[in-house]
């Protein structure tokens, strides 16, 4: 049952995600990455810190810090400027779509780990769904903006950071808790992102900022941040890696129709069989065929 909440727990953060790429590429225009994900992980830190000191679980031992610090940086200082950065260049649609290669890199960095095998049912699940994203991405060229696989490759590399963070973090979730170590992690990230937007000058903008600024802000802050990666850490402590990572697949669905509803962007058939082509593969990917479910219970 545990792990049936961990699996919803990633859906409905994989779905605030792509909820957030259509934020995040509102602001875009208006302030630069750093900014955003100083606001964003900022506003994150200070609505999960009174949680995390209320709920008195255990907070990540000093032996710990050093390993918690860095996933933060990784994840909550490198990840969202390579994922602000991508919305330059792109679409909200591709850029979920490009993020929506994270389960396949984390089955790929998985194995290269020893975390779990990549068995031959997986590698065709692999193949399939970088066939479906291939599909969108590359075959609606004509309504994209110039130079947006630029975009496409900064939200991939965005995405091997998520796969590292998501297979390196949840022995240190598994100790102190969703919360704390979250709290932990993206303060790290905050931290950096807070001092390199100040050394550059990036929240000059605010000053201009109206209330759908602010709103999409605040917006990213408590659900872009704060509960989509408390939900994306308590999954995490309930299931594998992997299955979390499948979730992503949510996200270009909800980013298209934010896209859609809020920046006008189109949907497109190419783009609708590329997600039925990613659901298609992630499926093949991480199922067993039926003969297994059958001889398994036998072979006990």
């Amino acid at each position: 049952m545990g792990e049936i909440w961990g699996v919803l727990a990633a859906v409905a953060s994989s779905a605030l995600g792509g909820t957030s790429i259509g934020a995040t590429r509102f602001l875009v225009g208006a302030i630069d990455p750093l900014a955003i994900g100083a606001f964003r992980f900022g506003i994150g830190v200070l609505l999960l810190l009174p949680l995390a000191l209320l709920q008195r679980r255990n907070w990540p031992t000093r032996h710990d810090w050093l390993g918690v610090a860095g996933l933060g940086l990784l994840f909550f200082a490198a990840f969202p400027v390579l994922f602000n950065a991508s919305l330059i260049f792109t679409t909200a649609a591709r850029g979920a779509l490009a993020l929506s290669t994270l389960p396949l890199l984390t089955m790929l960095v998985g194995a290269v780990l020893g975390a779990e095998a990549l068995t031959a049912r997986k590698t065709a699940g692999v193949l399939i769904t970088i066939l479906g994203v291939s599909m969108a991405l590359l075959s609606g060229l004509a309504t994209a903006p110039p130079g947006a696989w630029r975009g496409d490759l900064l939200m991939i590399a965005a995405a091997l950071c998520m796969a590292l963070y998501s297979i390196w973090s949840k022995p240190y979730i598994r100790r102190s808790g969703p919360i704390p170590f979250t709290t932990l992690a993206m303060a790290a990230g905050a931290v950096v992102l807070i001092v390199a937007s100040l050394l550059r000058g990036s929240f000059a903008p605010v000053a201009d900022f109206g209330a759908p600024q602010w709103s999409g802000a605040i917006y990213l802050g408590a659900f872009g941040a704060a509960l989509t990666f408390y939900l994306w850490a308590f999954a995490l402590e309930r299931t594998t890696p992997t299955r979390v990572a499948i979730s992503v697949t949510v996200n270009p669905i909800a980013a298209s129709l934010v896209g859609a509803a809020l920046l006008g962007e189109p949907l497109s058939w190419n783009l609708v069989a590329g997600i039925v082509t990613v659901f298609a593969g992630i499926w093949i990917a991480t199922t067993q065929p039926p003969l297994a479910h059958a001889v398994a219970p036998d072979m006990r």
